[in-house]
C-alpha cells in the first residue's frame, strides 16, 4: 500500500465511520423523535453549555502548564502562552487528521521555543502514558458501580453463543499480541516495540522529574475538569440533569474513548453518549441531543482557539522565531 494512500485511508475511514453514524441515528428516528431532539436543542440552557466550555478551555491551560514540569528537565524553559497555543492547534489539526495534533504540537515547540521535536514528542507521548492511566481508572471505577446493570444489559442483547465468541477473541488477542511482539520480525513489530520502549521512557521520564506532586497535582486538576465540564453539560436539559453518578462516570467513560475512533469524535461521540444513557433509561432522542449539544460545543470551542493560536503564534513569537 502506497504512503499516500495510507494517509488518505486513515483520514477517509474515520470521517466515513463518523458519517455513517450521523445517517444511522437519524433514518431511524421518526418524524416525531425528529421533532423531539429538535426541540431538546431549542430548549437546552446554553448558559450550563458555556460554563461546561469554560471548564474545558481551563484544563487545556492546566495541561499547558503542567507541559513546562516535562521540559524543565531537559533544559528548556518555555512561554505558558506557547505551551497553550500549540496544544489549541493540536486539537485543531485532530479534528481534521486524526493523531496529528501531537506533531503539530512538537513541530511548534521546535519552531517557537527551540525545543527540538524528538525531546518534545517525547514528553507529548509521556504525558498521553498518564492520561491513559487516568481514563483507565475512570472506566475500572466505572465499571465497578454499574458492573451489575452493564452484565444484564450485556446478558440481554448478545446471544451467548456471540458472547462466547467475543470473550475467546479476546483472549487469543490477548496471547497472540505479547507473542507477536517476542517473536516477529516485521517492520510493523520493530515499530511496535519502539512505541512500547517510548512508552516506558515516557514513564520512567516522570518518576525522574523533580516536580513530580505539581505534575500529579495538575494532572488531577486537568481530569477533575473534564469531569466537572461533562458534569456540567448535564444541567442543560432538564431530562439529564439528575442522573445518578455511576451513570455520570460511564457515559463520560465511553465519550472518552470515542475521539480515538473518529476525528475528535465526530458522529461516533453523540452515538455512543446516547446508547449508554439509553441503557440507564435516559430516551434516545434526549441521549442524541445531548451528545450532539456537548459535541457541537467544544468543537467550536476548538476551531476558535485553535484558529485564534495560528494566527497569534506568529505575532506573539514575531521576535524570537529561529532563523
Amino acid at each position: 500500500m502506497s504512503r499516500s494512500l495510507s494517509k488518505f485511508l486513515q483520514i477517509a475511514i474515520p470521517l466515513g465511520l463518523g458519517v455513517f453514524l450521523i445517517w444511522y441515528i437519524y433514518q431511524s428516528f421518526t418524524p416525531q423523535q425528529l421533532e423531539e431532539t429538535k426541540k431538546y436543542f431549542a430548549d437546552a440552557n446554553y448558559g450550563f453549555v458555556l460554563l461546561s466550555v469554560a471548564f474545558s478551555v481551563l484544563s487545556h491551560l492546566s495541561r499547558s502548564y503542567r507541559w513546562s514540569f516535562m521540559l524543565e528537565p531537559l533544559g528548556y524553559k518555555t512561554k505558558l502562552a506557547n505551551n497553550f497555543m500549540a496544544i489549541s492547534v493540536a486539537y485543531l489539526m485532530n479534528i481534521f487528521i486524526p493523531k496529528s495534533g501531537e506533531v503539530s504540537r512538537g513541530i511548534i515547540l521546535d519552531k517557537y521555543e527551540g525545543v527540538p521535536f524528538q525531546k518534545g514528542f517525547g514528553t507529548i507521548i509521556s504525558e498521553r502514558v498518564v492520561d491513559l492511566i487516568f481514563l483507565l481508572f475512570f472506566t475500572v471505577l466505572a465499571l465497578a458501580i454499574k458492573f451489575d446493570v452493564l452484565y444484564e444489559y450485556v446478558i440481554q442483547s448478545i446471544p451467548p453463543s456471540l458472547l462466547y465468541i467475543i470473550i475467546f477473541g479476546i483472549v487469543l488477542v490477548g496471547i497472540s499480541i505479547p507473542l507477536y511482539i517476542k517473536f516477529s520480525k516485521s517492520n510493523i513489530n520493530k515499530k511496535l516495540k519502539n512505541f512500547i520502549i517510548g512508552l516506558k521512557e515516557g514513564v520512567f521520564s516522570i518518576l525522574k522529574m523533580k516536580k513530580k506532586g505539581a505534575f500529579l497535582f495538575h494532572t488531577f486538576v486537568i481530569w477533575g475538569l473534564y469531569l466537572l465540564s461533562f458534569y456540567t453539560a448535564l444541567h442543560a436539559l432538564p431530562e439529564t440533569a439528575n442522573i445518578p453518578f455511576g451513570t455520570i462516570i460511564i457515559t463520560f467513560v465511553v465519550g472518552s474513548f470515542t475521539f480515538a475512533f473518529t476525528n475528535s469524535g465526530f458522529g461516533t461521540y453523540p452515538a455512543a453518549v446516547a446508547g449508554i444513557l439509553t441503557v440507564f433509561g435516559v430516551a434516545k432522542t434526549v441521549g442524541v441531543a445531548f451528545g450532539w449539544i456537548v459535541w457541537i460545543s467544544n468543537i467550536t470551542s476548538i476551531v476558535f482557539f485553535g484558529v485564534l493560536s495560528l494566527v497569534l503564534l506568529p505575532l506573539y513569537n514575531s521576535k524570537r522565531v529561529k532563523l
